[in-house]
């Protein structure tokens, strides 16, 4: 395993197994098959809502939680300073632990102000070893750089062969945020799978279009979140420090870049919309 070092000096492993859209009857046994195979960093998030099952995984695998490197990020209708505080004093329940490795603010969206502040105090209690945020568009990043005590450690964005994020990099890289890669793989978008530049250079090296997303995210010093229910795909993705992509290869990705997201703009009024809908989604359902 390849790891970074953050701004704070806490390290974090550069490959990590994320659970977005894993059922809850199926999450625990996904984590522990990761825990298994190799991996150490684990994401997950409040909107997940399989936090507890996370947790059981984690009480059941027999690795030490230290070296275990959990995230788990506050979602929009937890903001504000005092419900930022219980919802991830709650999520560390959840999750059965004493500490959390990272929290991020999952959305730029709210109170993200009040909720950063809960996330400085944790942090300086000693109960999260790092903070940050995702989906934070340069100018809010640099927002929250300049305007709070505790510079973020990590901002987690939708990175992948067709929307590099070049300039959020160079932004971050300035600021000393480490750049974090949610959907490396666009879900299977756009046809990323069966891209013709991906396959060739795969082919070279006898490995997955997967795996050499994830090794041109290792070679651009990205964390990368990697997601599957199978045991053997677990595997092949974590099978990528046998090799390295040539300037090359990384010169035919970065051709690649669209600089569109394959999913939705945040900074649009309309994904501000979608997301108060969401909010409206979850309490109907946490109602019934």
């Amino acid at each position: 395993m390849e790891y970074v070092t953050l701004n704070n000096r806490v390290k974090m492993p550069k490959l990590g197994f994320g659970v977005f859209q894993i059922a809850k009857e199926d999450c625990e046994r996904c984590v522990l098959d990761a825990i298994e195979v190799g991996y150490r960093h684990i994401d997950t998030a409040q909107s997940y809502r399989n936090e507890e099952e996370v947790g059981n995984a984690i009480m059941k695998c027999g690795v030490p939680r230290e070296e275990l490197f959990i995230t788990t990020k506050v979602w929009i209708d937890n903001y504000g300073y005092e419900k930022a505080k219980h919802s991830v004093l709650d999520s560390m329940k959840k999750l059965k632990t004493e500490y959390l490795d990272l929290v991020l603010l999952h959305q730029p969206f709210g109170d993200y102000y009040g909720a950063y502040r809960a996330l400085q105090e944790l942090y300086k209690e000693g109960k999260i070893r790092a903070i940050g945020v995702s989906n934070f568009y340069p100018d809010r990043l640099a927002d929250m750089v300049a305007f709070n005590e505790i510079v973020p450690q990590v901002n987690q964005v939708e990175t992948n062969p067709l929307h590099q994020q070049i300039d959020a990099q160079a932004n971050m890289v300035k600021r000393n945020v480490q750049m974090e890669a949610w959907a490396p793989f666009g879900e299977g978008r756009n046809h990323m799978f069966s891209n013709p530049v991906l396959l060739a250079i795969g082919e070279k090296y006898g490995k997955s279009v997967a795996q050499v997303i994830l090794r041109w995210l290792m070679q651009r010093d990205i964390v990368a979140l990697a997601k599957s229910t199978h045991i053997e795909r677990m595997k092949e993705n974590l099978d990528i420090f046998d090799f390295k992509l040539s300037e090359q290869d990384m010169a035919s990705i970065s051709k690649l870049d669209a600089k569109e997201s394959l999913f939705f703009d945040h900074q649009t009024p309309e994904a501000v919309d979608m997301f108060v809908s969401m909010i409206g989604e979850r309490r109907k359902t946490e109602e019934k």
